[in-house]
């Protein structure tokens, strides 16, 4: 497995999703599409994805 890194390139915002679907292995549009689908419930979603935004080092 990869490490947890923002990618230079095919980031959508700040690379969080693209980050964490190459950490995983997973398709970097299935892991935006989920993200944007818990955006729908309750939760500190965008709390956390600034978070990562901050602590996830850029390639």
């Amino acid at each position: 497995m990869n490490s947890l890194q923002r990618p230079r390139t095919g980031r959508v915002i700040a690379g969080v999703c693209a980050a964490l679907a190459n950490r995983f292995g997973w398709n970097p549009t299935v892991v935006r599409l989920l993200f944007l689908l818990s955006l729908l419930l309750p939760g500190p979603q965008i709390v956390i994805y600034i978070v990562l935004w901050i602590l996830v080092p850029a390639a």
